[in-house]
């Protein structure tokens, strides 16, 4: 299958700025919206394939736009958030590459830390995911190398969700090699980027947190 017939952008209901970085990375990928995240499918000029959701957060004036959109409906109380059904369909579809639009910050802190959970139980599962709001990107790192393109001089955080062991960090301002990094630990917070970051692990989970836009770091 084509990459561009295997990714996955899924638009969520968090705060969406239209950067560069994200017009460049969702651009002839296949869409699915989640609830209220379809509002987002009118400014990036995209018509999704599916609409998912109890539609609790869809505002009355988006819920009669996009007309020829299949909608899928679920009860409120269901057993999973809308972003979680999206991105079963999207997988269903063929997704194998999976892009959280809409899936940092906002005002749900609760969705927002579901979505870098559920982003590390993804590429446990092979999948390759990135988290975006356009001014913030999330990936996961686990087991291996990951590298990130990034402006130099942009601010990013390596953040443990478990003690991670073999951590090591190149091409950054604060390197690491082979670091011992303890769960809960800060150590990792607000380093700065010489431009492509790699990353690599032996054990542990985590996630990559970068500002591409934040240069204060300077």
């Amino acid at each position: 299958m084509p990459m561009s017939q295997s990714t996955f952008t899924i638009l969520l209901g968090g705060e969406l700025s239209l950067t560069e970085r994200l017009r460049h990375a969702v651009a002839g990928t296949r869409f699915i919206a989640a609830d209220g995240g379809m509002r987002h499918a009118a400014a990036l000029g995209v018509t999704p394939e599916l609409w998912v959701g109890d539609f609790d957060s869809t505002p009355d004036d988006l819920k009669g736009a996009f007309p020829h959109v299949p909608k899928q409906p679920y009860p409120a109380a269901k057993a999973a958030t809308d972003g979680e059904i999206a991105v079963s369909e999207a997988i269903a579809r063929g997704g194998r590459r999976l892009i959280l639009a809409g899936a940092l910050g906002g005002e749900r802190s609760d969705h927002a830390l579901q979505h870098l959970l559920s982003a590390v139980s993804l590429a446990e599962e092979g999948f390759d995911v990135l988290l975006t709001s356009g001014k913030e990107e999330a990936v996961p790192l686990l087991v291996g190398a990951v590298e990130l393109d990034l402006p130099k001089d942009s601010l990013f955080s390596v953040l443990g969700f478990s003690a991670l062991t073999g951590l090591s960090i190149e091409n950054a301002r604060y390197p690491l090699a082979d670091f011992h990094l303890p769960f809960g630990s800060s150590r990792t917070i607000s380093n700065v980027a010489e431009g492509k970051v790699c990353f690599s692990l032996r054990s542990g989970r985590a996630i990559v947190l970068a500002r591409p836009y934040d240069l204060s770091g300077v």
